[in-house]
C-alpha cells in the first residue's frame, strides 16, 4: 500500500464517522475541497461509490460500510501500536543488547544489572561475551563495553569504571625455585603463561610501563589460554607467571596463594567505557542502564 492510499483511507474514515465534511476538515486540519478531491480519487481507484451526499446529510453507501468495517479495527490497531511505541519512550522497557569482555561483564555490568533489573522487570538485557572489538552497528548491538583507549571516534563513550591495573603474579611454589624478576627483561628467564587473543589469534605481548618508559614483552612458557581465569588457576598451581587484571587476584594475593612482582612496572590505565553510536536516540530503558553504570568517583 502506498502512503497516499493510507492517507486517503484515513480521510474517508474520518468523514464517514463525523458524517460531515466540515467537522472532518476541522479534525484533519485540511480544506473541504481537498477532502472532496481525496474521496473522488479513492472512489475512482476502487471503482465504487463510498459516500451518499445530499444538501443535509452524508452517509456511507453499502460499499462504504463494508470498507469501514475493515478500516476501523485496522487503523485502531495501528493507533494502539503507535501509542505503545510512545510508551516505550517514556517507560523503561525493551531489550538491550551489549557486547562486552568477560572481565567487564563480571566486574562492572553484572553488579549494576543485579540492582536495577529487580526494579525494572520490563527491561531485558542480553550480554554477548567477546574479547574482540565488535562493530555494534553491523551486529545490531545497542552498546559495547571496552577499555577507554580502544573506542572508535564516532561513538559516544560513558565511563563506567575506575582506572585499572595489571599484575604480574606467581605462586610461592614457583618462586621456591626461581628468583623474582626485577625488570621486564628478567621475564626471559621465567616460565610465563600466555594469553591467546580471540580477536587476532596472536599471543598477547605483556605491556609494562615505568616512569614513562613503555615496553612490550613477548613471553614464553609451557601454557597458553584464551581465558584469563585459566591463567589465574595455572599460576596458583605453580606453572608460571601470569599477567592479569589486578582485581582478579586480590583474594589470592591476600591469602598468600599468589605473590606479586614487577608492581612498579604496572601503572594504572583508562578503565571501562560504555560506547554507542552518536546518532542513536536512547530509549528510556537504555537511559536507565547508562545512569546505573555511570562511574561516580
Amino acid at each position: 500500500m502506498q502512503r497516499e492510499e493510507l492517507v486517503d483511507l484515513n480521510a474517508f474514515l474520518t468523514i464517514a464517522e463525523e458524517r460531515s465534511f466540515t467537522r472532518a476538515e476541522a479534525k484533519l486540519g485540511t480544506s473541504q475541497s481537498a477532502l472532496s478531491h481525496t474521496i473522488r480519487r479513492l472512489e475512482t481507484r476502487l471503482g465504487v461509490r463510498l459516500l451518499t451526499r445530499t444538501t443535509r446529510s452524508l452517509a456511507p453507501t453499502d460499499a462504504g460500510e463494508r470498507l469501514l468495517a475493515t478500516l476501523r479495527p485496522a487503523l485502531e490497531s495501528i493507533g494502539a501500536q503507535l501509542a505503545s511505541l510512545g510508551e516505550l519512550r517514556e517507560k523503561p522497557a525493551g531489550t538491550i543488547r551489549i557486547t562486552t569482555s568477560e572481565h567487564a561483564a563480571s566486574s562492572i555490568l553484572w553488579p549494576a544489572l543485579e540492582k536495577i533489573l529487580i526494579d525494572y522487570p520490563d527491561i531485558h538485557v542480553e550480554l554477548s561475551i567477546d574479547s574482540g572489538l565488535v562493530d555494534i552497528v553491523t551486529e545490531r548491538f545497542d552498546a559495547g563495553v571496552r577499555l577507554g583507549e580502544a573506542l572508535a571516534k564516532d561513538m559516544i563513550a560513558t565511563r563506567i569504571g575506575p582506572e585499572l591495573r595489571m599484575a604480574v603474579v606467581g605462586s610461592p611454589r614457583y618462586f621456591a625455585n626461581k628468583p623474582r624478576p626485577r625488570t621486564p627483561q628478567d621475564l626471559a628467564d621465567h616460565a610465563c603463561i600466555n594469553l591467546r587473543l580471540l580477536s587476532s589469534g596472536g599471543l598477547y605481548a605483556w605491556e609494562l610501563e615505568k616512569d614513562g618508559r613503555e615496553v612490550r614483552v613477548r613471553v614464553e612458557g609451557q601454557l597458553a589460554f584464551n581465558n584469563v581465569q585459566m591463567i589465574v588457576r595455572a599460576a596458583v598451581s605453580g606453572f608460571g607467571l601470569g599477567y592479569v587484571m589486578e582485581d582478579m587476584v586480590t583474594e589470592h594475593l591476600a591469602d598468600g596463594r599468589l605473590v606479586r612482582v614487577l608492581e612498579d612496572w604496572c601503572t594504572p590505565f583508562a578503565g571501562y567505557h560504555l560506547y554507542y553510536p552518536s546518532r542513536r536516540l536512547p530509549s528510556a530503558a537504555f537511559a536507565v542502564l547508562v545512569d546505573a553504570l555511570r562511574y561516580r568517583s
